[in-house]
C-alpha cells in the first residue's frame, strides 16, 4: 500500500513539473503574471462621474465598507507639491496609466568626441523615453513608478505641461520632480515623494509601460481609480471602483449635510464643499 501511494504521488506531481520544465524556455525571458486590462475611453469616463467630488478620505471609507480597509492608501510620504486651499485645484481624480523606469546600466558619458547634447538626446529617445504619451486621453492619472533613492527629476514643468495637454488629469509619482515652483504655476496636479534635480539620461531607463506597479506601498494597475487631495492619494482597484464609489458618495452627502448645517449656524458663506 505504501508503495502504492508513493506511485500515485509521483503520477500527480510529475506533469506539472514537467510543465513547468518545459516552460522553463518561455520564463527564462521574463514572464507577467498579471494581466493588464484594458478598458475604452467611454467606461473610463463612467467610472471618472461616480468620482467627481469624491474626497479621499470619502473613497478611504468606502473601501472600508466593501471590506477593504487600508487597501490602496499610499504611504504619507508621497504628497501634494503644491496646495490650492482657495480653489482646491490640486485635487484630481484619473484613471492610471502607469510607467516604471529603472536605474540604469548605460555608460552616463557621452562617446569620445560625442557632443553632450547629442548623447543627451539619444539617452532619451533609446532608453529613457515617454512611450506611455501615447496612451494618455482626458481623464487620465499618470502614474510613475521612479527610481526613489536617486535625485532625478524625471518630471519637470516642460512634459507634465504636455501630459495635461494631453488630457492627463493629475501624476503621481514614487520618486522626485523638479522644475516644481514652475509646476505650481502651471497649475497641474502633482504628488511625489520629493524634489529632484537630476535629468534622466545616465540616471535611469524606462522598463515598462501599462504593467503593475508599486506606489507607496500600493499596487497600482492599469485602469484603477487615483483620487488625491490633501489627505494624500488612494488607489481603488478596478473590480471594486463602482461599489467604492456608491458608498463614498452617500459619505460625502451626509459629510456635506452635517457640515452645511454648521455652515448655516454660524452665519458662514457656503463654499464649494458644502453646495
Amino acid at each position: 500500500m505504501k508503495h502504492l501511494l508513493t506511485l500515485i504521488l509521483c503520477l500527480l506531481v510529475m506533469p506539472a513539473h514537467k510543465a513547468f520544465t518545459q516552460n522553463g524556455a518561455e520564463l527564462a525571458k521574463g514572464k507577467n503574471y498579471i494581466e493588464t486590462q484594458v478598458h475604452t475611453a467611454e467606461e473610463d469616463a463612467a467610472i471618472l462621474e461616480l468620482y467627481k467630488n469624491l474626497r479621499v478620505a470619502d473613497v478611504s471609507d468606502g473601501l472600508d465598507m466593501a471590506g477593504l480597509p487600508g487597501t490602496g492608501l499610499v504611504n504619507h510620504s508621497i504628497h501634494a507639491c503644491w496646495v490650492d486651499l482657495k480653489d482646491l485645484t490640486h485635487v484630481f481624480r484619473g484613471i492610471a496609466v502607469t510607467v516604471r523606469y529603472v536605474p540604469t546600466q548605460k555608460p552616463a558619458l557621452p562617446e569620445p568626441g560625442e557632443k553632450f547634447q547629442d548623447w543627451e538626446g539619444n539617452f532619451y529617445n533609446s532608453y529613457s523615453h515617454e512611450a506611455f504619451t501615447a496612451l494618455i486621453r482626458p481623464g487620465t492619472a499618470v502614474v510613475i513608478d521612479d527610481v526613489e533613492d536617486r535625485d532625478i527629476g524625471s518630471i519637470g514643468s516642460n512634459n507634465i505641461l504636455g501630459w495635461y495637454k494631453l488630457g492627463a488629469t493629475g501624476v503621481v509619482t514614487d520618486a522626485g520632480a523638479r522644475d516644481t515652483d514652475e509646476v505650481g504655476l502651471e497649475g497641474v496636479p502633482l504628488y511625489l515623494r520629493k524634489k529632484g534635480r537630476g535629468i534622466r539620461p545616465g540616471r535611469n531607463e524606462i522598463e515598462s509601460v501599462n504593467r503593475p506597479v508599486c506606489i507607496g506601498g500600493v499596487l497600482v494597475c492599469p485602469g484603477d481609480v487615483v483620487v488625491a487631495d490633501g489627505d494624500g492619494v488612494v488607489v481603488v482597484p478596478r473590480a471594486v471602483s463602482k461599489q467604492v464609489a456608491e458608498y463614498a458618495n452617500e459619505v460625502l452627502k451626509k459629510d456635506k449635510a452635517g457640515r452645511r448645517s454648521l455652515y448655516e449656524s454660524l452665519g458662514r458663506p457656503l463654499d464649494k464643499t458644502v453646495k
